[in-house]
């Protein structure tokens, strides 16, 4: 497409792109220098490779009041850039005049592979996503696009990367608990999460795992197949609610060239990607009816026809799945298959809420306030008693992710040497967040998300449908995001 017209779709956005601001809270004469530097510590990085220096300056404009921006033309300049930081997302257009952006992609991921990469294309096929999701893409974004929808996919990126980060120490955390000398978690409810995953790990029959968002059913999967004997082959995941029923089954099982549009060639799925491992299967409550119907005869037969196919082969892989929806709920809304929960659900593991193990508030929260603290240069050595009853009588609706942005929010605006229930926000909020949209207790990336969401929504005139489109999410994903942030429709 032209430069005029994408500076166009640009453009038009920068007033919807004002109106995802976060609005702030002013409590006091230094509050707004606090809020001020939560900003700038909290800002994420992003570097953005496009050639048309226009486009690049528009994109620039776009982002630079909420993200700290580097930039590079061409690959070349990009060879340059990565000897530097690390970013945590690269927005990376797929046309560079010196190299192909689907090429880049392996060679950044192995430099910075925390990063996520979001993908530019003026291409809008199967192919094109799914080779790029293949080499490791966040997502892809076709040009020309509603701003909005790649501002929210940023703020996504960002989201997974910490999420990401979190699991990882939640991992190492886990790893104390048979006898390290300050394990992070001391709730019995914990203990018996992991007891029961040792005891299961090293067979083979199928694991549901189910619990909230945010409360590390990724991270049991993780755990589950390390100790297994599979552990020295890969461990392949796949959020079931983030691919549209198109391309899921191709996914799952492969398909075969001409199978159907955008299918130039034959592709192996990911059951013969996790062949010897283990295959998680995120939110499969989300999956489609007839794609589950088609994975219980997968699951029964132990064998996979790819999309197209005519023959089938032998699949020997270990099936872990997971849901944040309760299972009989699921099964009774018609979204989960109850012959295939009982095949996948030989073992059962529920993760507690935070809130369900009060035991792990305080050890957590004093973890990320040592982290913090030593980040910022300060020297906070605790809390008061009021803080932490605060911090224990919250009901922490975001989990863990939720406790760890609020101490380093507390830790950015605590004046002294411990935190005080002053400096923070839970302390005088309500515990059910987003219950009939009047609470405004959430992280920055989720107060950018629900507010884009809830302007998405006014413009489509409350179409769930057409707004999951233009934001590039799956039509599940936005309902739960509607009623986990609280939003009236």
């Amino acid at each position: 497409m032209g430069c005029h017209a994408r500076s166009k779709g640009i453009t038009d956005s920068l007033e919807a792109k004002r109106r995802l601001r976060v609005p702030s809270k002013q409590a006091g004469g230094d509050f707004r220098h606090a809020l001020k530097l939560i900003e700038i510590t909290m800002k994420g990085k992003v570097l953005l490779v496009e050639d048309l220096e226009d486009f690049r300056s528009l994109l620039k404009s776009i982002f630079s009041n909420d993200y700290e921006i580097s930039e590079a033309g061409s690959a070349a300049e990009l060879k340059g850039v990565m000897s530097g930081s690390q970013p945590d997302v690269v927005v990376l257009d797929l046309g560079l005049p010196d190299a192909n952006g689907l090429d880049l992609l392996p060679q950044i991921k192995k430099q910075w592979p925390e990063t996520e990469v979001i993908i530019l294309t003026g291409n809008d096929s199967i192919q094109v996503a799914v080779e790029a999701t293949k080499r490791g893409a966040f997502h892809y974004f076709t040009k020309p696009g509603e701003t909005t929808a790649l501002l929210v996919t940023v703020a996504r990126a960002i989201e997974h990367k910490q999420q990401n980060e979190e699991n990882s120490n939640l991992r190492r955390a886990l790893g104390t608990m048979s006898g390290g000398s300050s394990p992070v978690f001391k709730s019995t409810e914990i203990k018996s999460v992991v007891r029961t995953v040792e005891r299961v790990a090293p067979s083979d029959v199928p694991i549901l795992i189910t619990g909230e968002s945010g409360s590390g059913k990724e991270v049991i999967a993780d755990l589950i197949h390390t100790l297994s004997p599979r552990s020295k082959a890969r461990i392949i995941k796949i959020n079931c609610a983030a691919l549209p029923r198109e391309l899921i089954e191709s996914e799952l099982f492969g398909s075969v060239k001409g199978a159907f549009t955008g299918a130039h060639s034959d592709r192996e799925g990911l059951f013969r990607q996790a062949e010897g491992g283990t295959l998680f299967l995120d939110e499969i409550s989300e999956m489609p009816i007839d794609t589950q119907s088609k994975l219980l005869r997968v699951l029964q037969d132990q064998e996979v026809r790819p999309v197209g196919g005519k023959t089938s082969y032998k699949t020997n892989c270990r099936l872990v799945a997971a849901t944040n929806r309760k299972p009989e709920d699921a099964i009774k809304d018609g979204k989960l298959r109850e012959d295939l929960f009982y095949r996948i659900s030989a073992i059962s593991v529920h993760l507690p809420a935070l809130r369900e193990r009060r035991d792990d508030i305080m050890p957590l929260a004093t973890s990320f306030l040592n982290k913090y603290a030593s980040q910022a240069n300060r020297t906070i050595t605790g809390f008061t008693p009021t803080a932490v009853e605060k911090l224990t009588a919250f009901d922490w609706p975001g989990n863990v992710r939720q406790l760890q942005n609020e101490i380093q929010r507390a830790v950015l605006l605590c004046e002294g040497s411990v935190v005080d229930a002053a400096d923070l926000s839970v302390a005088n909020a309500r515990s059910g967040a987003g219950e009939g949209g009047g609470d405004t207790n959430f992280t920055l990336l989720e107060g950018v998300e629900r507010n884009a969401i809830a302007q998405m929504l006014k413009e489509t005139g409350g179409n769930k449908l057409e707004a999951a489109k233009r934001l590039g999410i799956g039509r599940q994903t936005l309902y739960n995001k509607i009623k986990a942030y609280g939003i009236e429709v």
